[in-house]
């Protein structure tokens, strides 16, 4: 059985992309492989942040990861921060890495241009990432392609400081996993669809009520013309709602367009499928936050068996490069 590892950061409220792209692969995926699951909130300091909407947004995306299907049984879910280990074997790491591969990244690259000061942990948090899956000897990492680039780092650092200090880290697969369509912004179909950085007007939250999400579908932007067709290029308001419903019903956004004759009932099917998808989500995350012991300790727990292996990775990490282990 492979080992895989997935973190989310809760840099804002999770909405309908994240549960596409990335929790239900990690929900199908915990029956397959063994399954690390992390919120990672060490990620969200690389940018100015409120601490008390941290905290809170760390245990909403944990308690939603949970109500989406997740399962301690079959995976473990644990808090990055809650396993010092991430940020022990970042700073060693960083000892076989260099500034030329951190500033390469073109993430890193990006960000920087938008903020008048650059925190320096948002030029390394590549390394920690690289921390986050050497740590628990994770040979296969599904990755989009925004995030390829990041685990040929982490690929790098692996192989140099193996060749250097002998047999330490396993090398990562890189799996290309096909993920549902990337969704972008209902209200501007050439923005990708965000936790952060929008008004909220065009994203699906996952906690929205139903008539807040049935309101925000049957306002997106549309194209000009009537006809229903599936054209990204020339008509990227409806293809954005033909990939939507396609990813919630597992069909073709080709196949979808000639079933509706406007746009009004293509955006009512929608609507319909976004509401039934979160509905069990929202149901199971309105019984667990009135049992916020019970998330506590699905946590402590997960971070406790995630410390056994981080544990012994930092132990040989640390003998590999000379240092006095007590």
């Amino acid at each position: 059985m492979s080992r895989q590892i997935t973190g989310l950061k809760p840099t804002g409220h999770l909405q309908l992309g994240n549960y596409l792209g990335a929790i239900a692969p990690a929900v199908r995926a915990q029956h397959q492989t063994d399954l690390l699951v992390f919120v990672a909130d060490l990620h969200a300091l690389t940018v100015d942040h409120d601490p008390g909407q941290l905290s809170g947004l760390t245990r909403e995306v944990a308690t939603l990861l949970l109500a989406a299907g997740l399962d301690p049984a079959h995976c473990t879910l644990f808090v990055q921060s809650q396993v010092p280990e991430h940020v022990q074997l970042h700073y060693l790491l960083e000892c076989a890495a260099t500034y030329g591969e951190a500033h390469r990244m073109i993430q890193f690259k990006e960000k920087a241009k938008a903020q008048q000061q650059v925190r320096l942990s948002l030029l390394s948090y590549p390394v920690l990432m690289a921390s986050d899956i050497l740590l628990h000897d994770i040979d296969e990492v599904p990755v989009g392609d925004d995030q390829s680039q990041h685990l040929e780092l982490t690929r790098d650092v692996a192989t140099r400081f193996n060749a250097k200090y002998g047999h330490t880290f396993v090398v990562p697969k890189m799996v290309h996993q096909v993920f549902a369509a990337r969704l972008m912004d209902l209200s501007d179909p050439s923005a990708k669809m965000g936790k952060t950085g929008s008004s909220g007007a065009g994203v699906l939250f996952l906690l929205d009520p139903p008539e807040a999400l049935r309101r925000k579908v049957m306002r997106a932007t549309t194209d000009a013309g009537r006809e229903v067709s599936y054209d990204r290029a020339a008509r990227p308001g409806v293809a954005n709602l033909l990939d939507l419903l396609a990813s919630l019903t597992d069909g073709s956004p080709q196949a979808l367009a000639d079933q509706f004759s406007s746009y009004a009932e293509l955006k009512g099917a929608v609507a319909d499928a976004v509401i039934e998808t979160v509905r069990p989500i929202q149901r199971r995350y309105a019984e667990l936050t009135a049992d916020p012991a019970q998330v506590d300790a699905v946590l402590r727990e997960g971070a406790s068996r995630a410390r056994d292996r981080a544990s012994a990775t930092v132990r040989r990490t640390t003998e590999a490069l000379g240092l006095l282990t007590s």
